[in-house]
């Protein structure tokens, strides 16, 4: 007969000793942290969790089997407190419970329950039956970790939670209506937004749901133009949308080359390349796209696209679309050197008019082919101002706005809005927000307004309303508002509606009061005339930063969906004030509030190092002020909408979005004097630009993404969705998380976990939905009624362009997107632009 002999003695010998020490660890990590989280009034979980699991090492030392009987209880017990906290949503689960299912699996082996016993033995008892509750509580262990396991496959299998609904099909009244509407050709795009209306709206339909799947790559264009060039800021990225004109393609690339491609075949037709200042200190190198005017005015709508307009609207177009007068005739082109031209702002500040049938400079336009931007602009120092964003293109006017670094300091340059003469480059007017009523080009000797709001995104126009639409961004700095003007509080973080002809403001429509968060208005808007009650009236949707979609009556800026003024969290920093309420739209895409369950991480651990800094940061919710202690920014500046904007179906009435959740952390650091360094200590000497700094004020800012120690974001997925919604009702009808985490991991996981994207997407008359901006590379289809992807190509960069659709001269629709990646964001740098047609006659190659 085989005894057991009693041995009270601990042991760190074998597994179960190994174990023991693991545990301890554990508890240790988990007992100092979860004190900290609840003496800061977060969840007590942690804490409790710490105890159990060091009596569960303390048994283990003990060579007690009642280590496996706790142990299951406690994964039972951190089964039920993850269902109660996160309910079934997988994401949430899985951080919560994968390092406890990690730590019992070893608790099954054989050699850890057999080296176990139970209580005190009796030396003459068999040493099995001593050990069979040791046997029995790797069984309960074994059920602990099968309850866990039936919980995860649940909540995976019913991943994602997703707002399931349809849209409305195209309305045909409004189909019919637009018809007749002239404008850019179907199959062509003169606009950054396919026309000045910035729909992005295709109004083709060979590409459907039931075909998309055949499409094929046609042909790949390799620009050479690489990120990675001496003198590159981080941000150097690959953001041009192509146009379309004729038979050929027309493209901008970050190192301000100008292409032209044959669009059948993606063959180079010619290439300009620009020569800039040597030796400039740039925030951001790229160009989003170029400007366009035709030869000839054959219609005032030609600019408005095949958007609907109201019996009003179409008779004054019908009025306006007059034959050129012999001023803008053959004798001016012949002294403008060009019948047509394209535009493009340079990152040294100058603003470019080319011949699109060769590539050459229209030398008349202003001198020598270019106008200087530095004209007037007060602090001139090279590479601090410079447009990123296509111009506004008129039959009459040019129009620019430019970037104004960011933070800092308070003499930075003016934010002024220019119209130029479209033929000679001629200033014809100037709006500036510090001095909104004085549009007259200044005389010789004057300059604009010190760091007054600038518009660095693009701009929309109704040449019929002789409106144009601009979003105008913050004063630097951007945290900080204690010395802002009258008029730098009325126009800050706005969308604003200037007269053609002479720059006057006709109407304004603030998006945020007292910006303290860098809220600029991001994204162009999207002109759409909408059917409501038995009326169309001229609209235009808004998106922000802050997840609202504004949509506006575009005659007088007053809201056709409802807005109303929420109370806003209080308690500036020091010489500052805050806004008592906000606007919000009926229409909103503002993710809901985080609370500490919230939090998240790959394990336990950071998930509860998350839980610790939001509970550290002040957070009131949006617009909660930033501060010295610092203050959690959701939805934080990078945006829920930025410079892709939305694509708008004119026909449904429907808008398709891709909202991006993503948190920031703003923290406030007192300045000493107005020459240190406070954020960029580590900065060489003479280094530009020094961000955040904010020299003048007296407070720096330090910003980054809410992150935890793995680089992860601390708050739950998903981070990006793509959404559709009526535009007459407000109502999303549908809503996904959107994108995988294959190239955001160290290893590639195609975990569809909803990414951010930046970027915009296109729909088509063929009820199609066109993106490739999330940070995967691939660009996919969705059927817009339903949000279903349908389709996705794997891209060799990172696509964070906005894509186009278009005709080619063998009939075939094609859907081009630009794979060139993006500095700071960290995706794959590349030079290729990819053009995707149904199967048919390839172009070369």
């Amino acid at each position: 007969m085989n005894t057991y002999s009693n041995n009270s003695t601990p042991s760190f010998r074998g597994l179960p000793g190994t174990m023991a020490v693991v545990f301890a660890l554990l508890a240790l990590l988990l007992g100092i942290g979860g004190g900290w989280l609840l003496w800061l009034g977060g969840s007590a979980y942690y804490l409790l969790m710490a105890v159990g699991l060091l009596v569960v090492a303390l048994l283990l030392l003990w060579r007690q089997a009642a280590a496996l009987w706790l142990y299951a209880a406690l994964c039972l017990a951190t089964l039920g407190w993850s269902v109660w906290e996160a309910g079934l949503d997988w994401w949430q689960l899985a951080p919560r419970l994968d390092l406890f299912v990690l730590l019992g699996l070893p608790l099954l082996l054989p050699a850890v329950w057999r080296a176990l016993r139970w209580g005190q033995a009796a030396g003459t008892l068999q040493e099995s039956t001593l050990r069979t509750p040791a046997r029995n509580g790797g069984w309960a262990v074994a059920a602990a970790l099968l309850a866990v396991g039936v919980v995860s496959v649940i909540s995976l299998a019913t991943y994602p939670h997703t707002l399931q609904g349809s849209l409305p099909p195209s309305q045909g009244q409004l189909r019919e209506r637009g018809a007749a509407t002239l404008g850019v050709p179907p199959g062509e795009w003169h606009a950054y937004g396919r026309t000045g209306h910035g729909q992005r709206y295709v109004p083709l339909d060979q590409i459907t749901p039931d075909n998309v799947g055949r499409l094929q790559l046609a042909w790949e264009f390799h620009t050479g133009d690489l990120r990675g060039q001496p003198g590159d800021p981080q941000e150097t990225t690959f953001e041009v949308t192509p146009l379309k004109i004729g038979d050929r393609l027309y493209l901008c690339t970050p190192h301000q080359d100008i292409i032209a491609l044959d669009a059948t075949t993606g063959r180079q037709v010619w290439r300009h390349e620009v020569q800039v200042a040597a030796g400039l200190a740039l925030q951001h190198r790229t160009c989003r796209g170029l400007g366009y005017k035709p030869a000839a005015a054959a219609s005032v709508a030609a600019n408005a696209g095949s958007a609907p307009t109201t019996a009003a609207t179409a008779s004054a177009a019908s009025t306006a679309a007059t034959p050129a007068s012999a001023a803008d005739g053959p004798a001016a082109t012949a002294a403008n050197n060009c019948a047509a031209k394209l535009y493009m702002p340079t990152v040294d500040g100058r603003l470019l008019a080319l011949d699109p049938d060769t590539g050459a400079a229209c030398t008349g336009f202003g001198d020598g082919g270019a106008v200087d931007l530095w004209a007037h602009m007060p602090n001139k120092r090279p590479g601090a101002y410079y447009a990123t964003s296509p111009p506004v293109v008129t039959q009459r006017v040019v129009i620019v706005g430019g970037t104004v670094l960011d933070n800092v300091s308070t003499q930075e340059q003016s934010g002024v809005i220019r119209a130029f003469d479209a033929d000679s480059g001629a200033l014809v007017w100037n709006w500036d927000s510090g001095n909104p009523d004085d549009t007259a080009p200044l005389a010789a000797g004057q300059t604009y307004t010190v760091n007054s709001p600038n518009s660095w995104s693009i701009g929309s126009v109704d040449e019929v309303l002789g409106l144009v639409y601009l979003p105008l961004g913050n004063q630097p700095p951007d945290q900080w508002g204690g010395r802002r003007s009258a008029a730098v509080e009325r126009y800050s973080s706005s969308v604003v509606a200037l007269d053609l002809q002479t720059g006057q403001v006709r109407w304004v429509f603030q998006t945020v009061h007292h910006d303290l968060w860098d809220y600029d208005v991001p994204a162009q808007p999207s002109l759409v005339d909408l059917q409501i009650g038995s009326n169309l009236v001229p609209a235009l949707v808004q998106p922000t930063k802050q997840g609202e979609l504004f949509v506006l009556d575009r005659r007088t800026g007053t809201p056709l969906l409802p807005v109303t003024e929420a109370a806003a969290p209080q308690g500036a920093a020091a010489g500052d004030h805050t806004a008592p309420t906000q606007p919000v739209a009926a229409l909103s895409f503002d993710p809901p509030r985080l609370q500490g369950r919230d939090m998240w991480g790959g394990t336990a651990l950071d998930q509860l190092w998350c839980r610790i800094a939001f509970h550290r940061l002040r957070y009131e919710g949006r617009f909660t002020p930033p501060s010295t202690q610092g203050s959690l920014v959701y939805p934080g500046n990078f945006g829920v909408f930025n410079w892709g904007s939305v694509a708008v179906d004119p026909y449904r009435q429907i808008v398709f979005a891709t909202p991006t959740r993503l948190a920031f952390v703003s923290r406030l650091l007192p300045r000493p004097d107005d020459t240190s360094l406070v954020v960029n200590k580590q900065a060489p000497a003479g280094a530009l630009p020094a961000l955040n700094e904010n020299f003048g004020a007296p407070f720096a800012a330090e910003m980054k993404p809410f992150t935890s120690p793995l680089g992860l974001p601390c708050h739950a997925p998903p981070w990006g969705l793509v959404a559709g919604a009526e535009l007459t009702s407000g109502r999303i009808a549908w809503q996904h998380p959107n994108g995988t985490v294959r190239d955001l991991s160290p290893v590639p996981l195609p975990f569809r976990m909803g990414v951010p994207t930046l970027g915009g997407p296109i729909v088509t008359a063929g009820g199609l939905a066109f993106l490739s901006g999330t940070l995967d590379y691939y660009v996919r289809a969705y059927d817009v009624s339903s949000g279903a992807e349908l389709w996705r190509s794997r891209l060799p960069a990172g696509g964070q362009a906005t894509p186009m659709s278009y005709l080619g001269a063998d009939g075939r629709q094609y859907l081009l997107v630009v794979a060139g990646g993006h500095g700071s964001l960290g995706t794959k740098t590349g030079d290729s632009v990819l053009a995707y047609a149904p199967p048919g006659n390839s172009g070369a190659r």
